[in-house]
C-alpha cells in the first residue's frame, strides 16, 4: 500500500496535481468501509454467490437535491398548465438520469419515476379543482406517451467490446 500511494504521488507531481490531505484517505472496503465520489456513494456487497463485488450508487443526498429542485419547479407553476411544467422538468430529469445511470441505480430510479408521477398527477387534480389521487383516471401510459413525461430510465451496462489498441 505503501508503494502505490508512493507512486500515485509521484504520477500526480508530474501532473501537477495536489492531494487534499483532509479529504484524502485510505478505505478498505473488505472492512465495511465506504466512501463518496462525486456524487456516488461505493461499498463492497456480497453477491447471490457469497463473493465480495463493488456497488455503487446515487448518493442520498443528491436524490433529495433532485427532488427539491423539481419541487421547487412545481411550485413556481402551480396554476399553469402541465405541458410546460412537464417541458420545465423533462431537462432537469433527463440530466440527473443521464449521469446516474451507471452503476447500481435502478432502485434510486424507480423512487424517482414513483415521485415524479405522483407529483404530476396531483398537479393534475389541483388544476382541475378536484379533491382525491386518482390512479385509475389516467394510466401511466398517458403521462408519458400523452404528455411527453421523461421515461428513459434504463441503465446503461458496459458492453466489453474491445477497443482497437493505439498505435
Amino acid at each position: 500500500m505503501k508503494a502505490i500511494d508512493r507512486r500515485l504521488r509521484e504520477e500526480f507531481a508530474k501532473l501537477r496535481v495536489e492531494i487534499n490531505e483532509d479529504k484524502s484517505r485510505m478505505v478498505d472496503l473488505k472492512k465495511g468501509e465506504s466512501f463518496t465520489f462525486l456524487g456516488f456513494e461505493y461499498r463492497r456487497i456480497l453477491s447471490f454467490r457469497q463473493k465480495g463485488r463493488p456497488y455503487y450508487a446515487p448518493k442520498l443526498k443528491k436524490r433529495t437535491a433532485l427532488f427539491e429542485k423539481l419541487r421547487e419547479v412545481f411550485r413556481q407553476h402551480v396554476s399553469w398548465p402541465v405541458e410546460v411544467v412537464i417541458a420545465e422538468i423533462n431537462p432537469i430529469l433527463r440530466g440527473w438520469v443521464t449521469y446516474f445511470r451507471v452503476g447500481h441505480s435502478s432502485s434510486c430510479f424507480s423512487r424517482v419515476k414513483r415521485w415524479v408521477e405522483m407529483k404530476v398527477r396531483k398537479h393534475l387534480i389541483r388544476a382541475r379543482g378536484r379533491n382525491g389521487f386518482p390512479w385509475k383516471r389516467r394510466s401511466s401510459k398517458w403521462l408519458y406517451d400523452g404528455l411527453g413525461l421523461f421515461n428513459d430510465y434504463q441503465l446503461r451496462r458496459w458492453s466489453g467490446a474491445k477497443v482497437a489498441p493505439a498505435r
